[in-house]
């Protein structure tokens, strides 16, 4: 991960202030350089918006003809950021880094923009210019805010399908994506395939960075990112199937430094995502280093939500009692498991846990309408055995249960107002109830939960939803089939949740429509079929 200069935090954090303040970039190449062909082919993006900034993302591809000085060396791209799409009324420009040490790639920290406003950008390098996005700031803290309106999506495997559903996203009239993992798949094929992806096993940064490009260049997932901003987490595929904090899972080729393959996965995620250089906390050496890559947050939607994006992979736990002491996941009857209930055990690592309960006291003090919890997987119990017996799934919350307690303890201690847990992974629909102890069928709901389906990715149909749904009453509706995303309207008083799920996957013109409808009312924890 070396190239023919050094860059440390320190240097990051000043280069996305300076490209932010639109400021001269000293020792990198500007002018006009001669390209050829279009550097902007990745398409461009926004993220990580606040009430008064929002990050710009584009990364150059140069063709391989390029001289090798050019290839080699950091550029300066241009930028700007306008009222109207014609760029005839600019509201801040300048120049920002795209340095060969990350790809190339260009965040752009634009600061000091005025709250609850929407905006259009563009990047320039020579004679080129990319496409124009689409982006917003939030609310202010303590504005009265009527509406937000998201999109929740997940699990986005090239070789399952065409990423159609991005295309009739754009149509959802939206203020925020929530993408909750599983961005790229490391895997190099499979059976049935729709579409073949290039290049085999993902293991090293030059094999990231192009699994990144290839699902990039993808017209509908380039047009969604320029539509609003996005809010991003990961889950495990962007890395390898099922690893858990630094332990490996077991799929694919080995390697003999699943240190050094996380800390690749992890800064070709930062080079492809529009988050902040402040997430690499010890710069790229740190990552080599195993320092964290800090992609947890939260975000304040003026007074109508606080929204908090969670990591459920870097610090986790490794899985325990899977079939035959192999490393990764299995279902597990949690009787044959001593560790299973192990306290000491985290899905989100101890820090992140603290910081969790500081912030949700905050946001509990300031009142906010709702308080949406955005992360990787299905937050509620899921017994997938009929009677006294149990069967788990060891990888997600589950499986650290624990840890889902203090969780569910901290909403009620905090008395959170209006919980609303969204989350993904498990290529599947389920909505239900949080429950303060799910080991208890009469106990309370606290909030609720919205588990997204897939973009694209496989899973098993619906011939045992119903015996899943009887075995675990908490949840109101299932379905194993269809793929798509989900949109959630917040307004003051209630909010709606709607599935909308593609007709075909394997089509690229697939047409959409709504699978089921959802409405919850604020102050009162229950789903009701719309």
């Amino acid at each position: 991960m070396s190239s023919s200069f050094s860059v440390g935090r320190r240097e990051l954090l000043q280069w996305a202030a300076v490209a932010g303040a639109g400021m001269y970039l000293p020792g990198i190449a500007s002018g006009q350089p001669r390209l050829a062909g279009d550097p902007f082919t990745l398409g461009v993006a926004s993220g990580s918006p606040t009430h008064d900034s929002v990050v710009l993302w584009t990364r150059l591809m140069l063709e391989k003809d390029q001289s090798p000085r050019l290839s080699a060396q950091p550029l300066e791209v241009r930028w700007e950021v306008a009222h109207d799409e014609k760029f005839s009324r600019i509201v801040q420009s300048g120049s920002a880094p795209a340095l060969a040490e990350l790809g190339h790639s260009v965040h752009v920290e634009v600061q000091g923009l005025p709250s609850d406003r929407w905006y259009f950008y563009r990047f320039l390098l020579g004679p080129a210019v990319s496409g124009t996005g689409r982006t917003r700031t939030l609310p202010a803290a303590d504005a009265v805010v009527s509406r937000l309106r998201l999109a929740y999506a997940s699990c986005q495997r090239w070789e399952h399908g065409h990423f159609s559903a991005w295309r009739h996203m754009r149509e959802e009239n939206l203020d925020l994506v929530m993408f909750l993992g599983d961005y790229i798949y490391e895997y190099p094929n499979t059976g049935h395939a729709v579409r073949v992806p290039t290049g085999g096993w993902v293991t090293t940064l030059d094999d990231y960075r192009q699994r990144y490009a290839l699902y990039k260049s993808d017209a509908n997932l380039q047009a969604m990112h320029a539509t609003c901003p996005w809010l991003v987490t990961w889950d495990d595929h962007e890395v390898q199937n099922d690893y858990a904090g630094g332990t490996e899972g077991l799929s694919g080729v080995p390697v003999s430094d699943f240190a050094a393959r996380r800390a690749a996965a992890y800064q070709a995620f930062y080079e492809h995502m529009p988050v902040r250089a402040s997430v690499l906390t010890g710069a790229l050496a740190g990552l080599a280093s195993g320092a964290e890559m800090r992609i947890y947050d939260r975000l304040q939607y003026g007074r109508l939500a606080s929204l908090y994006m969670l990591d459920a992979r870097q610090y986790k736990d490794v899985q325990v009692c899977t079939r035959d002491g192999k490393n990764g996941s299995s279902t597990v009857n949690p009787s044959i498991c001593p560790a299973w209930g192990d306290p000491a055990r985290s899905m989100l690592g101890r820090k992140q846990e603290r910081w969790l309960e500081a912030e949700l006291g905050k946001a509990a003090s300031k009142d906010s309408h709702w308080n949406v919890l955005g992360q990787p997987s299905l937050f509620g119990q899921r017994d997938f055995r009929a009677g006294a017996a149990q069967v788990f799934w060891n990888d997600g919350w589950d499986g650290y249960s624990a840890a889902r307690t203090r969780l569910t303890d901290a909403l009620q201690k905090h008395r959170v107002a209006n919980p609303v847990l969204l989350g993904g992974d498990v290529h599947e629909n389920w909505v239900g109830h949080v429950k303060s102890d799910y080991a208890q069928a009469a106990s309370p709901a606290i909030g609720v939960e919205f588990c997204g389906t897939s973009i694209t990715s496989r899973s098993g149909g619906n011939e045992k939803i119903a015996q899943v749904l009887a075995e675990n009453p908490h949840f109101v509706f299932a379905d194993s089939e269809r793929k798509g995303y989900g949109v959630v309207e917040f307004t003051p008083k209630r909010l709606m949740t709607t599935l909308r799920v593609v007709s075909d996957v394997t089509r690229e013109d697939s047409g959409i429509e709504t699978l089921a409808q959802f409405s919850v009312r604020a102050g009162r924890p229950l789903v009701e079929k719309a």
